[in-house]
């Protein structure tokens, strides 16, 4: 990818990307891995037709979480630099690292403006997750428990539970056509599902 933006004599790609897929195999990442990165990379060929620039929505897939610290709240942010960097770096195209950049951005709030196809892509890739299995759902919910194990309980429930409720208060979790189909309906069961049993545990 980076080769292909960078051309024949720009930059050599390889460190950049070694470089991202180390930070996706970090040790303390339960979730956000290079499974993660994998699977958002599915889905975005999926939503691929979509999108007004599927590659620079694949770029952002690369850099969406390539800054991660559990502990932190400012990981889509320096992502979004990161990315800045490196494209530049690489020799990207001022449009292709500002687009890159505002993606990665985007995925804090998972809200694109309307029209925003390449955002929708993006964002319903990054949420997908949301619509598995039941079996599949309870891996993904328990690997979010495992990145957050420093976090007490309590803490995690009610943190959690708030998660859960702005996503489930969203009009609409998933933006592209595909997304609205065929995940909706099941991603907000889960949700649901998750919320009701998170409450139901809690003491007291």
């Amino acid at each position: 990818m980076l080769a292909a933006r960078a051309g024949a004599e720009g930059p050599d790609p390889l460190p950049y990307a070694e470089n991202l897929l180390a930070r996706w195999a970090e040790p303390q990442r339960r979730y956000h891995s290079t499974a993660h990165l994998r699977a958002v990379l599915d889905h975005v060929d999926t939503l691929a037709a979509h999108a007004d620039d599927v590659q620079a929505v694949r770029l952002a897939a690369w850099f969406h979480d390539a800054v991660y610290r559990p502990d932190r709240s400012e990981n889509e942010e320096r992502s979004a630099a990161l990315a800045e960097r490196a494209l530049t770096e690489a020799g990207a195209p001022d449009a292709v690292v500002a687009e890159v950049a505002r993606l990665v951005r985007l995925t804090v709030t998972h809200a694109p403006a309307e029209g925003d196809r390449n955002g929708e892509v993006l964002c319903d890739a990054d949420l997908a997750v949301l619509a598995g299995g039941p079996q599949e759902y309870a891996a993904y919910a328990a690997r979010v428990r495992e990145e957050y194990g420093f976090v007490p309980d309590d803490a995690f429930r009610e943190g959690r539970a708030a998660v859960l409720r702005q996503l489930l208060d969203l009009p609409r979790l998933f933006r592209t056509p595909y997304g609205a189909a065929e995940w909706e309906e099941r991603a907000r069961h889960n949700l649901a599902t998750e919320l009701e049993l998170l409450t139901s545990s809690a003491p007291g």
